[in-house]
C-alpha cells in the first residue's frame, strides 16, 4: 500500500474529528436556527442538510429510475408487490426501506414518511406536531417547512417536516389509481405527503 503524504493524512484527520464533533453536538444541540458554530451545527441545520440528500435521492429514483422505465419506455413495472412482481419498487417504499436501516442503525435521528391522504393508514400523522405540520405544508405548498419540539416516551425532539412532492407521473398515477388511496386527484407539483426528521434533545 503506497504511504499516504504526511500533508493529507493531517487533511483527513481534521476533516474527521469535525465531522464526529458536529454529529455529536446535532445529536444534543438547541432547536435554534443560529448557524453553526466551534460548538457544532444546531438540529435545525442538520435536519435541513438531511432532508437535502433524501428529498434528491428520492426524486432521482423517481425521475430516472421509476418514472423513465416504468411510464417512459415500458421496461419494467413499479409495484408494491415488487418482489412477487420481479418489480422495481415504489418510491415510497425504497424511502421507507432506507429509514427502516437508518433506524436499526441507532445514529441518532430518525425519518419517515407521512401523509394526510395515506394509501396504507399507518402512515398518517399521529402526535400534535405531526398533524400541525402536515397541514402547515400542504397550506403553503410545500414551500416553507414546520419546524416543533415535541415529548415522545419521556424524551424531547427536535421535529421538521418537509413537503412530500409529486415530482413525476409515477407518483401522482399510483396514488391517484390506488383503490385504497383516500385522495385521486393529485397533480405534478402537488403536496402528496411530508418528510418527518425527529432528532433527540438533551432532557
Amino acid at each position: 500500500m503506497k504511504r499516504v503524504h504526511h500533508r493529507y493524512k493531517n487533511t483527513i484527520k481534521g476533516l474527521l474529528l469535525a465531522t464526529t464533533s458536529a454529529l455529536v453536538a446535532c445529536s444534543s444541540g438547541s432547536s435554534s436556527s443560529k448557524p453553526a458554530t466551534q460548538s457544532g451545527v444546531s438540529p435545525q441545520t442538520m435536519a435541513d442538510a438531511l432532508h437535502a440528500v433524501m428529498e434528491s435521492d428520492r426524486t432521482v429514483y423517481t425521475k430516472k429510475v421509476v418514472n423513465r422505465l416504468a411510464n417512459e419506455q415500458n421496461i419494467i413495472k413499479a409495484s408494491e408487490h415488487w418482489e412477487d412482481d420481479k418489480a422495481l419498487p415504489l418510491p415510497a417504499q425504497m424511502f421507507r426501506m432506507g429509514a427502516e436501516m437508518v433506524t436499526e442503525k441507532n445514529v441518532g435521528f430518525t425519518y419517515g414518511l407521512l401523509s394526510k391522504w395515506p394509501v396504507n393508514k399507518q402512515h398518517a400523522p399521529k402526535t400534535d406536531v405531526e398533524i400541525r405540520g402536515l397541514d402547515f405544508i400542504d397550506s403553503n405548498g410545500g414551500t416553507t417547512p414546520f419546524y416543533g419540539e415535541e415529548e415522545l416516551g419521556n424524551q424531547k425532539y427536535f421535529t421538521a417536516i418537509y413537503a412530500d412532492v409529486g415530482v413525476a407521473t409515477a407518483c401522482v398515477k399510483c396514488h391517484n389509481e390506488h383503490k385504497d388511496s383516500p385522495r385521486t386527484d393529485f397533480k405534478i407539483g402537488d403536496v402528496m405527503g411530508g418528510i418527518v426528521i425527529r432528532i433527540p434533545l438533551n432532557s
